[in-house]
């Protein structure tokens, strides 16, 4: 038994270096100069900043990182209290078409995202939110998947607990999140770091309703810095780019990390 667990700990410590490395190489690649690059080992032979400098003086990544910044926690902010909203709903409200309803959210989570771009886009130029903020963040806030994740969140939790809210004259807005959010902390953390992550991750619908530089988001300024030319071919100034685009999500990973394994291990798709 104590062979099998040295056995499962080398395999697990070699997967998680694995993963691990590409990040390693990609932060030490944008501190090496452009010329040491091709020969860079484990340990750099010189270390600069020359490339973050290089970076800085060409595009405006600080006003890039404002928007994404802004775009990401109002889509957080919005996914939190509708999901929540429409997973208590789902969970403890007793109306007809419920089941139908919940089959068609879940249904919508099988559709590429593809589908709806062409359709958003057309809603965006009719509401005339194209080349504004607004276009990032109103398409985001309906997300299915926390939907789900909140309806499962809320299930768990004994109706008596609601009833004597209730009793108590809490409306149902404050049953949700003065009652209910404090009891499911690691749901919540985990649909904020998802959507967080995926709002401030996403490229291709930037770069259809934003055409302005300074209202591009981090990712969308960074990918037509690296393909549009302005990075001159410089790999280095490149990954310093990708480095500053990394470094929030690995952030907020880090810290919240207990919470968003335990979410994932215990709420599960039950019910």
């Amino acid at each position: 038994m104590k062979l099998s667990k040295i056995i499962l700990f080398i395999l697990l410590t070699a997967a998680a270096l694995s993963f691990l490395y590409p990040f390693y190489w990609m932060i030490l690649a944008s501190l090496t100069p452009e010329s040491q690059i091709g020969e860079l080992s484990l340990a750099p032979q010189e270390l600069t900043f020359s490339n973050y400098s290089l970076m800085f003086s060409k595009i405006p990544i600080w006003r890039s990182l404002l928007n994404s910044t802004i775009v990401a926690g109002l889509s957080t902010f919005g996914v939190l209290v509708f999901g929540s909203m429409a997973g208590y709903a789902l969970a403890k409200l007793r109306f007809r078409g419920r089941g139908v309803l919940f089959f068609i959210i879940i249904f919508t989570m099988t559709l590429p995202f593809q589908v709806t771009l062409i359709p958003n886009y057309v809603l965006m130029v009719k509401f005339r939110l194209v080349d504004t903020l607004a276009a990032l963040v109103l398409p985001a806030v309906n997300n299915a998947f926390a939907i789900l994740l909140f309806r499962q969140a809320f299930k768990s939790i004994p109706d008596d607990l609601i009833d004597a809210a209730r009793v108590d004259g809490c409306s149902e807005a404050r049953i949700i999140f003065q009652v209910l959010w404090p009891n499911i902390v690691p749901t919540i953390i985990t649909v904020g770091i998802i959507t967080f992550m995926n709002s401030w991750n996403d490229v291709l619908w930037p770069l259809i309703v934003i055409r302005e530089e300074q209202l591009m988001t981090m990712p969308q300024l960074v990918t037509l810095f690296a393909v549009g030319g302005r990075a001159e071919a410089q790999l280095g100034v490149k990954l310093a780019a990708a480095v500053l685009l990394a470094l929030p999500i690995i952030i907020a990973y880090s810290i919240f990390q207990r919470h968003f394994i335990q979410s994932m291990a215990s709420s599960g798709l039950k019910g």
